[in-house]
């Protein structure tokens, strides 16, 4: 299986971007959605943070309140570490699960930290989408109702632009609009067919 990572910076607009490709048919493994699914009630995680944190940390429905996991973990390299190791192997788990599972011509892995942890090593090429920091200060605070100075310290404490752009094979210039970045999208995804049939022969 030839697999695609993509990842961005908050508000680069990787999402419109993994739409794209699901509207062509390729599947797109979500470490963000996966992130929600292994902290659901019932799940071990869950319970290993509401341990930790204190019973404050679930709302009135037992699920995850994770406007204030974020605001603890961003203020606390500790904690925000302690959180890691828990997440992170099993959302690599079912990261490899899903991929495995997938069965389109390529298969798509959008992680927000595919480039910080050793989710990288599952694919064969990597898609930068990107944008300029400023745009995304504005994308973010129109979208998630953050003040400037939060979504400033959630992008210093994500690798920096310069070096995300190092890693990459390919750059999705995403300033401009949603047509352009389609079309942008469907020259890509005509190469990646190609690379994913050449790996199959």
């Amino acid at each position: 299986m030839y697999v695609v990572g993509i990842t961005g910076g908050i508000g680069s607009g990787k999402s419109a971007a993994t739409e794209r490709f699901e509207s062509l048919g390729i599947t797109v493994v979500d470490a963000d959605v996966i992130s929600r699914i292994i902290v659901e009630p019932g799940r071990p995680a869950l319970a290993a943070i509401a341990d930790h944190f204190g019973e404050d940390i679930l709302q009135s429905d037992g699920t995850l309140d994770r406007a204030r996991l974020r605001t603890l973990v961003f203020n606390s390299p500790e904690e925000r570490s302690w959180l890691e190791q828990l997440t992170h192997p099993l959302i690599g788990e079912e990261i490899v699960t899903q991929l495995t599972a997938a069965k389109s011509p390529y298969v798509m892995l959008s992680s927000p930290l595919l480039l910080e942890t050793s989710q990288a090593q599952l694919t064969d090429l990597v898609i930068v989408v990107d944008v300029p920091v400023d745009v995304q200060v504005q994308r973010t605070m129109a979208r998630d109702d953050n003040d400037e100075a939060q979504v400033r310290r959630i992008i210093d404490a994500q690798m920096p632009r310069k070096d995300r752009l190092a890693r990459a094979d390919i750059v999705i210039d995403n300033n401009q609009s949603l047509a352009a970045l389609g079309e942008s999208i469907n020259h890509i995804h005509a190469t990646l067919l190609s690379k994913a049939e050449a790996k199959e022969h």
